[in-house]
This record gives structure tokens, C-alpha cells and sequence, in this order.
């Protein structure tokens, strides 16, 4: 029987791109692969055409000579016969088969497991607002797995060792043959891969070679952290698997609102309220920091809403430069109980006073009648 033509065979143009030619052999070799159709003669063959033909056009000097001189191409080239282009079916499969099913098959290929990295944990972590600004060093506690003591991580009873795996011969793979032509090595059931059986478990842990334990760890938080800063404390994990390195415990910061203060970036700001006799005459007042009282001098005609910057009074930079500001906002208070003698002194007040001593008032009539007319 005359072969078929491999572009035909893969389903592609003769001028199809070396992807298109992967995925449309991907495709094709998925769908007829023994171990999907077992016992299936004519899937075998399709899957050794198929595998046959992207050998040849994967490669660009064989799909060159095929081009030109199409399966008599070999001869010419000095590929060797038309059945193997270069070593044949079985020269090139072991090829095929890592470029494009190592993907499909992953552990199933039979690949022994080594050192494996520990999980990594996470550890929500409140703290106050000045804590937040000035740093502090505080303890928690953590449940993880720890290395078993009793066997030092082995799993197996003290004096006892692990047994290589009778069914791998300690290789952790099975070798199975498929459809007469090629073999895949598959994890071993009995060992799960490891090459080695724990036939004596050791008590404490029972096999695991791990324990669960309530660790204690200090954490130093930094000055200048906010509400979903992460920090990284390497190693503090659970332990690795075959020697592999700890993984890290991840500290997620929490901090609390604070009565006084509001944070925005680094700069903080906090609301006084005065009188409204300050504000008109103004005058001096304590203020509160992140550290102390600072004295604040009030000038006279100081409105509802004005800032006024204390530099320096911020959160630090959690790069470790610079600091923000804190900013006092005003809160003019009326007066919400007069006595006689109050109300009396307030309609005087009223009577003598006029525009000019309420600018801002002025200001709004003055837009209102412009507006309408």
C-alpha cells in the first residue's frame, strides 16, 4: 500500500506554519494514542502514521527533501529508506513524544518525585495605629508542621529505615509497553513514586515524618506600614518533602481606626473643634501628634474647614525616608445652649455689625442677586 501524503495525513496546507503543524499533530496524536484505544489495531496505526509524518515535517531539512522529492525524498537526501527518514518510526519517537505529550502525561510519564518546597502560610496581624507608625516586635503563634523530632523526618520508626520499593526497584517508575511499539513509564502504585516503602512507621507522626505544633515566632513589623502591607518572613513556613527547602509565612497587616487621627498615604489628619469666638478673634490651642501636644496659634477670621500643617508630624516612609505631615482641620462650633445674657450680647452683635465682618456671607448674596438680576 502507497503511503499517504503527511500534510494530508495531518490534516494541513503544504505551506502550513511549524505551529499549525505541531497543533494539528497534537490534536491528532491525543485522539488515536493507544492508551485512549486499547485493543483498537486501526487507532495504532493512524497513531504511528501520524507520529511518522510530523518526524518528518517538524524537521526542517527532512520536510525540505520531502517537499522536492516527496517519501522517495530519503534516498535522495541520504536520510536512509522511505520507512524511517533518518533511523525510522522508533528513531524518532522518543522526540515526538517529549516535545509534545510531556505536558499531557506530567507525573503519569513516571518522573520520581524529589525535593519539594514546603507550603507557605499567612497570618492576619492587628495592630494599633501608633504601633503602625513606629514599628513594633510583637510574638504570635502559629499552627504548622514541623520536622518529627522522634524520626528527624525520615517516617520511619527509630532504628528502622525505609525499605526500597520491590515493584520499582527503588526507581519509583513502572515500565509498561504499549501496542508492541514503544514503552511509558508510569509512577509506581505501591511506593506513590518515592522508591522507598515506610514498612515501621514511626509512632509520633505515623509515617509522615511531620507533626503539627504550635510555633511561636517574633514578628518585627516596621515603622510606616499600612492596612494590607505583606510581610515576608522567610523559611517560617511548613517544612519541605526529600530535603526540599521551608516555605514562608506571610504576615498580613491589619490596623486599627484610631479615634483621633485618620491616615491618608503617609500624611495624617485629625479635626479640632473651637469656638467661634476663637475663630472670630483667634488665639492659641493644644493640638495632639502621633508623640505629643503641640501648641497651635489660631489667627483671627480662621473659617470652618481651614488647615493648618504641622511638618513632620506624619507616618515615616516605609522605604525608610522622609516623613509625611499632619494636618489640623478646624471645626467652627455654634453654640447650641445661650443663656439670657448670651442671646442679649449676640442681637447687639447683630445690630452693629455689618457685610464687611462676614465676607464669605457677602460673598454668596453677592452671586445670588448677580444670578437672578
Amino acid at each position: 500500500m502507497s503511503k499517504r501524503d503527511y500534510y494530508e495525513v495531518l490534516g494541513v496546507h503544504n505551506n502550513a506554519s511549524d505551529a499549525e503543524i505541531k497543533k494539528a499533530y497534537r490534536k491528532l496524536a491525543m485522539e488515536h494514542h493507544p492508551d485512549k484505544n486499547q485493543g483498537e489495531k486501526d487507532s495504532e496505526e493512524k497513531f504511528k502514521e501520524v507520529c511518522e509524518a510530523y518526524g518528518v515535517l517538524k524537521d526542517p531539512q527532512k520536510r525540505a527533501y520531502y517537499d522536492q522529492f516527496g517519501h522517495a525524498g530519503p534516498n535522495q537526501s541520504g536520510f536512509g529508506g522511505a520507512d524511517n527518514f533518518g533511523g525510522g518510526f522508533n528513531a524518532h519517537f522518543g522526540d515526538i513524544f517529549g516535545d509534545v505529550f510531556s505536558d499531557f502525561f506530567g507525573a503519569a510519564s513516571g518522573q520520581r518525585s524529589g525535593r519539594t518546597r514546603g507550603h507557605d502560610l499567612r497570618y492576619n496581624l492587628e495592630i494599633s495605629f501608633e504601633e503602625a507608625a513606629f514599628g513594633v516586635d510583637t510574638k504570635i503563634k502559629i499552627p504548622k508542621m514541623v520536622v518529627c523530632k522522634t524520626c528527624s523526618g525520615s517516617g520511619a520508626r527509630p532504628g528502622t529505615s525505609p525499605e526500597t520499593c520491590v515493584m520499582c526497584a527503588g526507581t519509583g517508575q513502572v515500565r509498561t509497553q504499549h501496542g508492541g511499539f514503544f514503552f511509558i513509564n508510569r509512577t509506581c502504585t505501591r511506593c506513590n513514586g518515592e522508591g522507598k516503602r515506610i514498612v515501621h512507621p514511626c509512632t509520633t507522626c505515623a509515617g509522615s515524618g511531620k507533626v503539627r505544633k504550635v510555633s511561636t515566632i517574633t514578628v518585627n513589623v516596621p515603622p510606616g506600614v499600612d492596612t494590607g502591607t505583606r510581610l515576608r518572613l522567610t523559611g517560617e513556613g511548613e517544612p519541605g518533602v526529600h530535603g526540599g527547602g521551608s516555605g514562608d509565612l506571610y504576615i498580613i497587616i491589619n490596623v486599627k481606626e484610631h479615634p483621633l487621627f485618620v491616615r491618608d498615604n503617609n500624611n495624617i489628619f485629625c479635626e479640632v473643634p473651637i469656638s467661634f469666638v476663637l475663630a472670630s478673634l483667634g488665639g492659641e490651642i493644644e493640638v495632639p501628634t502621633l508623640t505629643k501636644k503641640e501648641t497651635l496659634t489660631i489667627p483671627h477670621g480662621t473659617q470652618n474647614g481651614d488647615r493648618f500643617k504641622l511638618k513632620g508630624s506624619g507616618f515615616p516612609s516605609l522605604q525608610g525616608y522622609g516623613k509625611g505631615d499632619e494636618y489640623i482641620v478646624i471645626k467652627v462650633e455654634t453654640p447650641t445652649k445661650l443663656n439670657s445674657r448670651q442671646k442679649e450680647l449676640l442681637l447687639e452683635f447683630a445690630k452693629i455689625s455689618d457685610e464687611n465682618t462676614a465676607p464669605m456671607n457677602k460673598t454668596f448674596f453677592e452671586k445670588v442677586k448677580k444670578m437672578f438680576g
